[in-house]
């Protein structure tokens, strides 16, 4: 038996997202149920790169947006988080994530980031805290720093952009579900969930795939 996974979930979000983080737990339990068989593949999705304007976390629209779905939906998936008080951009995050997938730490690094946004209220568009963010999760900041300096990851953040292009998103999260193809078969279509879809919609995606039944690793 080999270690190839059966079903390939492809993820973009924005660390400034809040709907992204509330998706988080539903990955969580999806993965909890499938183990190994799945492959997470996270990507970049900048909501606002430069030059767009950053949202205005006093502006009374995005206070209501919290009060009226962010919250409650919070409090269902029992997710800690409140609103932060300020709105960076997020490509020197993404950068790190992607030195962190090198270093063999990418899952805590990418919670990390997403925690101290969204529970902590730290602005992690700025280096030094993005460094210090790094630290905690055992890499190393000066490393780091110089990948960061000589922008060494921006051409996959940019890459990844360009695919949800291809693909046609326009907003975050947004995951597709997909088989992996087989010698000789003809390919499989893959599923596309948008939005902060619950663990139901993941579930339904994997038996309108395989409506034989889920396979194992192969």
């Amino acid at each position: 038996m080999s270690n190839t996974p059966s079903l390939y979930i492809d993820v973009w979000s924005d660390y400034v997202c809040p709907f992204c983080y509330l998706e988080v737990p539903v990955l969580d339990q999806f993965r909890a149920a499938y183990g190994d068989a799945v492959e997470f593949r996270w990507h970049a999705f900048e909501l606002r790169p430069e030059p767009a304007p950053l949202l205005d976390p006093e502006d009374e629209a995005v206070a209501q947006s919290w009060i009226e779905s962010i919250h409650p939906m919070a409090d269902e998936r029992g997710v800690t988080m409140r609103q932060p008080p300020v709105q960076p951009r997020s490509r020197k995050a993404f950068e790190v994530m992607l030195f962190a997938r090198e270093a063999g730490r990418f899952d805590v690094v990418h919670r990390a980031i997403f925690k101290a946004f969204f529970e902590d209220g730290l602005d992690i568009g700025d280096t030094d805290v993005l460094l210090d963010i790094a630290a905690i999760c055992g890499l190393d900041p000066e490393s780091l720093e110089e990948a960061l300096n000589e922008q060494r990851y921006t051409a996959a953040v940019v890459e990844d952009e360009r695919l949800a292009s291809e693909v046609g998103i326009t907003g975050v999260p947004f995951a597709v579900v997909s088989r992996p193809p087989v010698p000789d078969e003809e390919a499989s279509r893959a599923i596309a969930l948008r939005g902060a879809a619950p663990v139901q919609h993941f579930e339904a995606a994997v038996e309108r795939l395989f409506p034989d039944g889920f396979p194992p690793m192969r």
